[in-house]
């Protein structure tokens, strides 16, 4: 019998726990640049603006990598996708771990940024080898550790870099990284790849790969504030005519990247459009809060280092672990629209409260707490809901395009907060003014708030 059409192997609890520590240290390697953006801002002398690359260009090649890896993971099989993108992710932590200066930092967060992809790959895993209950227990699982690695990066990232150099905190991050790879390509069996007599289509991957691309690089540079209008309207041509040359070709396609029918059911692209929202804003509340700890005392700041902030921040990863952990539950009870709504007014309130109450630390904290709650739940929520509602042949590359977004909308936010905090610089002293911090607080509430009006549009749409 040909290994292709072999059933799955049922994997037991060293499995999922293999996959799970990894998830765990891919989380605390993805982490350990929140805390310390400001230390690496001042070692390498680079601005908050600059400073948001740091962090952006691992989410660049993430959502670049993600969809394709999805895809490939559907017809090649998790483990043997999932296992080739952990070699690209060591190479990027030790060059990291290696760095001297922002360029080759920023070229070690561009091959770190393929870790994004691991996610969807467990979800296949998963669901191929588990019933569908077992999965949803699973793939929770999965998700709570990676954000639990979110934890333990926020809380070492400055004991390691304080007491050895920053470099190392991409180094033993790295270390376990590969360790544990070793341990999911010694326990989890191979799962079958899907049987498929047409090819893979690598021109609707190259095009989605570069509409990714190029809309991620140019917000970047849009953000960053020193191209002419000449250059951002060139830009978004390009995006659109990759993007329109992709949707072209998949309609065409025998076997499309993206069954362009599943993308757009209700679900589907209701999912994507709140988890936008959503994960904007919250970008926002990641980039600003480090920032604003570890400004100076004179004014508005706290004058935080990096182990402080990583304590400061701790909290909200310990919520947001928790958050993630129990969003799937929430969506089955309530219903995801709900669980949104509730998010929303969370965190719009929370923001907005922060634009007048942010002369204590605890007033910072508490924010992160609530805000990392409320987009943790969201998020979860709806990406749950759209794992159990389409066909298990698309759970790789629909959940990859949720994960793409959510990236996506963590990216916006982080430049979009970047470029705030360069607007309103001082320009003598050249830090931001406690004025461009409430203007950033101020615009990450109201954007969370926009998901309200989506969630009644999009209800009167499904009723229509």
């Amino acid at each position: 019998m040909s290994p292709a059409v072999l059933s799955p192997v049922r994997i037991g609890k060293l499995s999922i726990g293999a996959l799970g520590v990894l998830a765990l240290a891919l989380g605390t390697l993805q982490s350990v640049v929140e805390p310390a953006l400001p230390l690496l801002q001042r070692e390498l002398d680079v601005s908050p603006g600059e400073g948001a690359l740091i962090g952006n260009t691992l989410l660049i090649t993430g959502a670049v990598v993600t969809p394709v890896a999805g895809k490939l993971g559907d017809r090649y099989g998790g483990k043997r996708v999932l296992i080739w993108l952990m070699a690209v992710v060591s190479a990027g932590g030790l060059l990291a771990s290696l760095a001297p200066n922002l360029p080759v930092l920023l070229l070690g967060q561009v091959l770190q940024g393929v870790m994004v992809g691991a996610l969807p790959l467990s979800f296949i895993l998963v669901r191929k080898h588990l019933s569908t209950t077992e999965s949803q227990v699973a793939i929770g699982l999965v998700i709570a550790l990676f954000t639990g690695g979110g934890m333990v990066g926020t809380l070492l990232a400055g004991p390691i870099s304080e007491g050895f150099t920053w470099n190392w905190m991409f180094a033993l991050p790295t270390i376990a990284v590969m360790a544990s790879t070793l341990a999911v390509a010694r326990l989890m069996p191979h799962d079958p790849p899907v049987e498929s007599d047409s090819r893979i289509d690598w021109l609707g991957v190259v095009l989605l790969s570069g509409t990714l691309l190029a809309f991620m690089l140019g917000l970047v540079t849009v953000t960053d504030g020193d191209l002419s209008p000449l250059a951002i309207g060139a830009l978004a041509v390009a995006v659109a005519a990759l993007a329109a040359g992709w949707v072209a070709v998949e309609r065409r396609a025998k076997s499309p990247m993206v069954d362009l029918r599943m993308l757009a059911k209700p679900a589907m692209w209701h999912a994507c459009v709140l988890t936008f929202v959503i994960t904007t804003s919250f970008g926002m509340v990641v980039f600003l809060l480090p920032q604003m700890f570890a400004a100076p005392t004179e004014g508005y700041g706290f004058g935080a280092d990096t182990t402080a902030i990583g304590l400061f921040l701790l909290p909200g990863a310990i919520v947001g672990a928790f958050s993630d952990s129990v969003g799937g539950i929430a969506a089955r009870r309530f219903g995801p629209r709900a669980v949104v709504i509730a998010g929303a007014v969370v965190t719009a309130g929370t923001m907005l409260a922060l634009t007048s109450l942010h002369s204590a630390e605890w007033q910072l904290v508490l924010a992160k707490v609530l805000t990392a709650f409320a987009a943790g739940i969201g998020t979860t929520a709806l990406l749950a809901n759209t794992a159990t509602a389409i066909e298990t042949k698309d759970t790789g590359i629909a959940t990859s395009l949720l994960v793409v977004t959510r990236v996506i909308g963590v990216a916006l936010g982080a430049q979009i907060a970047g470029a705030i905090l360069d607007a309103g610089a001082d320009p003598t002293t050249e830090l931001p003014s406690e004025s461009a911090f409430v203007t950033g607080f101020a615009v990450a509430g109201l954007t969370a708030a926009l998901s309200l009006l989506v969630v009644r549009l999009t209800k009167k749409e499904a009723k229509a």
